[in-house]
């Protein structure tokens, strides 16, 4: 690992990969990195406990993790099925070092040529980057290409917008939390993203535009806050609701002061009405849709 990779760089008071620097607006430093593991924690309690819904078989062999950040999901992957070789892909290289001997990881940005040989891997995951990819179609292409006929491309990202539970219930555009995700939303399309990706359908269709058959889409629901009944979902939406109040700043800060031009004394300021809406017990149930899509690359292909 060259040093100029752990040379990270520091902004507003957040620490942010160095590698292709600018290209991820979110930080990577120890509070981040706490963050993301509980979002994996959530993550697993909202699927059951499942780390995957493709039918990936009982022997994968190769098997990419895109986005793989603190690396929980590839390093459990490797427990899971041992005779699979698992690769973790990142642009900050915040993994441990202590790993299971199937599971490796790289610093590489995907949205590069990769460096892997096509019809290669049995089974693609990407997991939380929808705020990160700005060419999804091009995604799709190339996973379809290094996937070997028969192999699978899953994808499981958070549509991060604040919906009403129940009928006739919308969130409005006014309430300090939709004016806080749409701020993000528009700095980060400033900056060539769009968070709003996973929305509707639409990675379903581009992997079936890009060649995929099979195509499944499974739509969660993740509260925010503990007002559902379920016990379970009570439990996520508390997990959400803490991941999202202690990742506030660090959501906002990169898309608004460099998509939108805001300082941050700005910033800081906004947060507290934001985090004042997410403590109060609001008359509004709010949730976002979590969009789970695999499909297959053919076998003729």
């Amino acid at each position: 690992m060259t040093s100029s990779i752990r040379d990270y760089m520091y902004e507003n008071g957040r620490r942010y990969h160095r590698f292709r620097e600018g290209s991820y607006n979110f930080p990577n430093d120890d509070v981040e990195q706490e963050r993301e593991d509980m979002k994996h924690a959530m993550m697993k309690l909202l699927c059951n406990q499942k780390l995957h819904f493709a039918p990936i078989g009982e022997h994968p062999q190769e098997i990419l993790d895109i986005g793989t950040g603190t690396g929980i999901w590839a390093i459990e992957m490797g427990d899971e099925f041992p005779s699979a070789n698992i690769l973790g892909i990142d642009l900050s290289p915040i993994q441990p070092d202590w790993l299971p001997p199937n599971v490796k990881f790289m610093v590489d940005d995907v949205e590069s040529p990769w460096l892997h040989p096509r019809n290669h891997f049995d089974y693609v995951h990407t997991r939380h980057t929808v705020q990160g990819i700005r060419d999804w179609p091009k995604l799709f292409r190339r996973v379809f290409e290094h996937l070997r006929p028969g192999g699978w491309f899953e994808t499981q990202e958070i549509h991060h917008k604040p919906h009403g539970a129940g009928r006739n219930i919308t969130v409005p555009p006014e309430h300090p939390i939709a004016k806080y995700w749409q701020l993000v939303t528009d700095g980060l399309a400033e900056l060539g993203v769009n968070f709003h990706a996973a929305a509707g359908g639409a990675l379903a269709t581009m992997m079936r535009d890009a060649g995929f058959i099979n195509v499944t889409e499974r739509v969660f629901h993740v509260p925010l806050g503990s007002w559902p009944k379920n016990k379970v979902l009570k439990t996520v939406g508390l997990y959400w609701r803490t991941i999202l109040m202690d990742g506030m700043q660090a959501i906002a800060i990169g898309p608004i002061t460099r998509g939108l031009g805001w300082n941050r004394e700005q910033v800081e300021l906004l947060l507290v009405d934001v985090r004042r809406a997410y403590m109060a017990n609001t008359p509004i149930l709010m949730y976002m849709p979590c969009h789970i899509v695999y499909g297959q690359k053919p076998e003729y292909a």
